[in-house]
C-alpha cells in the first residue's frame, strides 16, 4: 500500500472510532430508576455510598431517608429541603421538571447522601 493510502486508511479508521465514541456518548446510559429509593444514613454517611436516581424529566422523583443523625435533607437545583430528626425517616415526592444533575446532601454536614440525575 502506498504512504497516501495508509494516511487514508489511518484517517478513516480515526473517525470511525470518534464516530463510535459519539454514538456512544448520545444518552447518559444510565439505568432509570424504578420506585421510590431508600436511603439509609449511618454515622451521617450513606450506607452503601451516594445512591444513584435518574428519570425522565415530566416522571415522578420519589425517594426516603431514615438518617441517625438530625439534618436538613436538601435536594439542590429544586431546592427541596426537609428536616430528619435523629432515628427519624422522611419522604420526598415530585416531579422531575428540571433536567439535568443535582446533588441530595445532608445539608449541615455536606455530606452528598445521592445524586439525581433527571433526563430530558
Amino acid at each position: 500500500m502506498s504512504q497516501q493510502g495508509r494516511k487514508i486508511a489511518a484517517g478513516l479508521a480515526v473517525l470511525v472510532a470518534l464516530s463510535g465514541l459519539l454514538v456512544a456518548g448520545c444518552g447518559t446510559g444510565a439505568k432509570l430508576t424504578k420506585g421510590p429509593v431508600h436511603i439509609v444514613v449511618k454515622n451521617a454517611k450513606p450506607v452503601g455510598g451516594v445512591k444513584d436516581i435518574t428519570v425522565k424529566k415530566g416522571k415522578p422523583v420519589g425517594f426516603s431517608v431514615t438518617s441517625d443523625v438530625a439534618d436538613e435533607i436538601h435536594v439542590h437545583g429544586y431546592n427541596y429541603h426537609k428536616d430528619v430528626k435523629k432515628g427519624g425517616t422522611i419522604s420526598f415526592d415530585f416531579p422531575a421538571k428540571i433536567d439535568g444533575n443535582f446533588v441530595i446532601e445532608l445539608e449541615s454536614r455536606s455530606e452528598q447522601i445521592a445524586s439525581l440525575t433527571v433526563e430530558p
